[in-house]
């Protein structure tokens, strides 16, 4: 385990590769209702 371990968050920041123990930062936007539609 370590550096070049690829399963580890350690070992894939090291390869440079993401996955379900380092997962890419999302670039969705969250939507927000407009205040006349959520005070209904």
């Amino acid at each position: 385990m370590g550096k070049g371990d690829k399963r580890t968050r350690r070992g894939k920041i090291f390869k440079g590769s993401f996955g379900n123990s380092r997962p890419k930062a999302s670039t969705k936007k969250k939507t927000i209702k407009p205040a006349a539609e959520a005070s209904s």
